[in-house]
């Protein structure tokens, strides 16, 4: 009877301080996972200026689409806000390198420069590696959420505020899209 008196409410204390130290877990690895996005960002942010300056020798009739590129990278890098705020100047951004490369196609001479197709390149990578960032970062957003939800650890995610957090998700019904491919 004593063992009772005495193991069953410390089996709910440790089994509560263990539901604790998992939504603390997740949600360090939420903040980790944004961090590793933003590192990527701030990657493009960086690539962006040494692709625009190589373009701008070769493309000087296309200096409005420069500059949209460029105010759209300030407006992004700048962007601190939350989540939904970032993923739509993000959108944005990613909307108009689009539209940037698909012009420079027609660029026969500066498609065949080193500088411009090392630059290019870079920026492929860097897209890939921002789309894998954001699937890690989406990832930890479906656990801590998962568990922010499930009971019997939303009654501990309650009693300590834990919050359920936004996805990164794209904006523009165009992006989701298939691309038409035809010959």
């Amino acid at each position: 009877m004593i063992y009772a008196l005495i193991g069953i409410p410390l089996f709910i204390l440790v089994f509560a301080v263990s539901m604790y130290n998992s939504l603390v877990s997740i949600r360090n690895q939420c903040d980790e996972a944004w961090s590793n996005v933003d590192t990527e960002l701030k990657r493009r942010y960086d690539l962006i200026p040494n692709l625009i300056n190589t373009v701008k020798g070769y493309a000087k009739h296309e200096s409005e689409l420069l500059e949209k590129v460029t105010a759209m990278r300030e407006k992004a890098s700048s962007n601190h806000g939350d989540i939904k705020s970032q993923a739509a100047d993000e959108t944005a951004l990613q909307g108009v390198l689009s539209s940037l490369m698909v012009r420079l196609e027609a660029y026969p001479d500066l498609k065949a420069s080193t500088n411009f197709a090392e630059l290019q390149s870079e920026l492929a990578n860097t897209e890939n590696r921002i789309q894998a960032a954001l699937r890690f970062y989406n990832g930890n957003i479906r656990e801590n959420n998962n568990k922010i939800q499930q009971f019997p650890s939303s009654v501990i995610a309650g009693m300590y505020s834990f919050a359920i957090r936004e996805f990164f998700e794209i904006e523009i019904p165009e992006m989701r899209e298939a691309p038409q491919v035809s010959f």
